[in-house]
């Protein structure tokens, strides 16, 4: 399955070497069983020369290519220009997985004849390249683009190559830091395409484990679960298999969890209920800890072709994934589906800014919903396929991708990476100390780091019981009062966890029927990264002479005027008088102690009056509000502090009846 596809042991790269076989055998070995025609084709009079090469070209033909190189040397001894012979030669040792043995036999056909067949260049070039000579893999690929009317296809590649050699070259000059250490799972096999929850507690991962363990190393004997790990003391536990429905006796693997781990998208083949080769379902997690049976997202997300790879939103709401399906730019492009309010997943959108006629794969959106991580092999790069990051704009239109440079990418396949809700650390899967691929982190440079994001992390409990509650929270960006994140508590624990992204300011509402809401701010607007938000939050439930501190009211300084920042907040109380038509409430108004004991009053009425009045004209009956300003009289923190003073001025509901 294409999961599987990104944790196979890297294979050599496979060189180009059609226009060889090609020339070799439409040149001349059509004529091998006439010698005199044989003799005016190749470059060899030797017949007993002859008689080697085709005894060696059809020991090739068999797939025997220790046995043809026995017989093309057999050749070579017999008549050393044979030119042919040596390029036989060098193919045969490509074929054993010879490259420096090869090259020389190609570097020897350039000294018999330097013009004798130009794509002896371009093949010189890939194997510098494979061998990171990147200055010298410039130098053929220079030479062979002189040689006019080569076929269009090996030009084309050639261009590439010469782009990446270039960008390979320099970017060997001008390393980026990287460090990478394993985390250190006890996990013996295959473990790869992690996924973190924001608070970095949790880990998920796809593991290659066999089906039979007394015969792991046998063919075939291999299936892909998921696997959890939480950080405890400074390590992380054994892993534990997630264990059905999640998985099964087939391959399930390219997952991506959300911030909170509830939800899972992840990658499965040729099922019964399958649109195409591969397709995205999707998990949710119960109360109780259990997982719910998978479902096929179906159409739109899933077509007859292949989808895998998806990354879902912070949010939620956007879900990224990586497809074949026709109408994209390349083999392989990535694509993304929004969430509508009725939860339907709209028709895909190809991010043409950044997907190339090549394969663009491995998709990871960062918890800031505008930093995207991909892998690519058709934008240059160390060879293979390469790291690189994207941003989006206030347009909505990505960035030029940026190639996160070496020696994060190497020639070989790098993908599957993601960043920390921080923003500081990268997460990835290597073979790099041996023939198991592990999980590594390493700290990423700052040029390459997303919006930092924060979290808010505790638990709901009713105030009076201290009973948890199940209860629905939102974040909301307070510029534009569009709801960014929501999601419900935990009903066994009363347990949540929310991002909170660096850049804006958010108000935080939490609700459940039968309770006040509660309101919480916050101030990210800077861009600077805050540290977790940890608390426990008791709801209230209604009855006569409760109250909560209203925490996104804001007002003009020194005035009784709205600010429009507050309109979510109103909006909230305006929803929660609809949904309570028999409570009655008061609005208060407070102030700090700065001031004389008259003016603060006064401000304080003024204050709570313009929150009346907004209600009011939203559709509140006036029979069921009423204010009143308090001033610095009823003060809830220190007055000598700025901060006590902030938490003096603030605006209450008070449940009357």
């Amino acid at each position: 399955m294409p999961a599987k596809q990104n944790f196979q042991p890297l294979k050599k790269i496979i060189l180009n070497r059609l226009f060889i076989k090609i020339f070799i055998f439409a040149g001349f070995f059509a004529f091998f069983c006439d010698s005199a025609t044989y003799s005016q084709t190749v470059s060899s009079s030797s017949k007993s020369a002859i008689r080697a090469y085709n005894a060696g070209y059809a020991k090739f033909e068999r797939g025997l290519f220790k046995d043809a190189i026995a017989e093309l040397n057999k050749a070579i001894r017999r008549d050393a220009t044979f030119i042919e012979a040596h390029m036989m030669l060098a193919e045969c040792r490509l074929e054993t997985n010879e490259p420096q043995l090869a090259r020389a036999s190609f570097l020897r056909c350039l000294e018999i004849n330097p013009d004798f067949f130009p794509p002896v260049y371009y093949t010189l070039a890939e194997l510098a390249f494979d061998e990171e000579m990147y200055e010298e893999a410039n130098q053929y690929l220079e030479k062979f683009m002189r040689y006019s009317r080569q076929a269009p296809a090996l030009v084309a590649k050639s261009e590439k190559l010469k782009q990446n050699s270039q960008f390979a070259a320099q970017a060997v000059r001008n390393p980026v830091p990287f460090h990478p250490k394993n985390i250190g799972l006890d996990f013996e096999y295959d473990q790869y395409w992690p996924n973190l929850s924001v608070d970095e507690q949790t880990l998920v991962f796809t593991g290659l484990i066999p089906r039979n363990p007394n015969n792991p190393v046998v063919i075939g004997n291999r299936q892909e679960d998921f696997f959890i790990s939480n950080f405890h003391d400074g390590a992380w536990t054994t892993p534990e298999n997630l264990g059905p429905p999640l998985n099964t006796s087939e391959n399930e693997g390219a997952q991506t969890i959300s911030a909170d781990v509830t939800k899972m998208f992840f990658t499965a083949c040729n099922r019964p209920d399958g649109r195409g080769s591969c397709d995205i379902y999707y998990s949710e997690r119960l109360p109780n800890g259990f997982w719910t049976r998978p479902r096929n997202l179906g159409a739109p997300v899933n077509s007859s072709a292949w989808e895998s790879q998806p990354s879902i939103s912070a949010d939620g709401r956007t879900l990224y994934f990586a497809s074949n399906r026709s109408g994209g730019k390349g083999k392989m492009d990535i694509w993304k589906s929004t969430l509508d309010n009725s939860g339907n997943w709209s028709e895909p959108v190809n991010l043409e800014e950044i997907n190339t006629a090549d394969d663009d794969s491995s998709p990871f959106i960062h918890p800031d919903g505008q930093t995207l991580y991909f892998a690519s092999d058709g934008l240059p790069g160390m060879g293979g396929k390469d790291l690189f990051v994207t941003r989006k704009d206030s347009d909505g239109r990505w960035s030029t991708p940026k190639n996160l440079g070496y020696p994060i990418n190497t020639k070989h396949r790098e993908e599957g990476m993601i960043v920390n809700a921080k923003g500081d650390m990268a997460y990835y899967s290597s073979d790099r100390d041996g023939n198991v691929r592990n999980i590594f982190t390493f700290e990423l440079y700052p040029a390459a780091r997303p919006i930092p994001v924060s979290y808010m992390k505790g638990a709901i409990y009713d105030s009076q019981f201290y009973r948890p509650l199940r209860a629905h929270f939102e974040l909301i960006d307070l510029a534009t009062a569009e709801r960014v994140v929501e999601a419900f508590s935990d009903s066994i624990r009363g347990e949540f966890l929310i991002c909170i992204p660096s850049g804006k300011d958010y108000a935080l509402n939490i609700k459940r029927t039968g309770y006040l809401f509660y309101s919480e701010n916050f101030t990210m607007l800077d861009g600077t990264y805050r540290e977790p938000f940890l608390k426990d939050i008791p709801l209230k439930r209604i009855r006569a002479g409760e109250k909560v501190i209203l925490k996104n009211i804001f007002f003009d300084f020194d005035s009784a005027n709205l600010l429009d920042e507050s309109k979510a907040e109103l909006q909230q109380l305006v929803r929660f008088l609809n949904e309570n038509p028999s409570v009655k409430i008061s609005i208060t108004g407070h102030t700090d102690n700065v001031g004389t004991e008259a003016y603060n009053l006064n401000l304080s009425n003024d204050r709570a009056r313009s929150v009346v009045d907004y209600l009011i004209n939203d559709g509140i009956a006036s029979t069921r509000v009423s204010y009143k300003g308090f001033g610095a009289s009823e003060p809830i923190a220190d007055n000598d502090t700025e901060e006590g003073r902030a938490q003096n001025r603030r605006t209450e509901l008070v449940i009357v009846e």
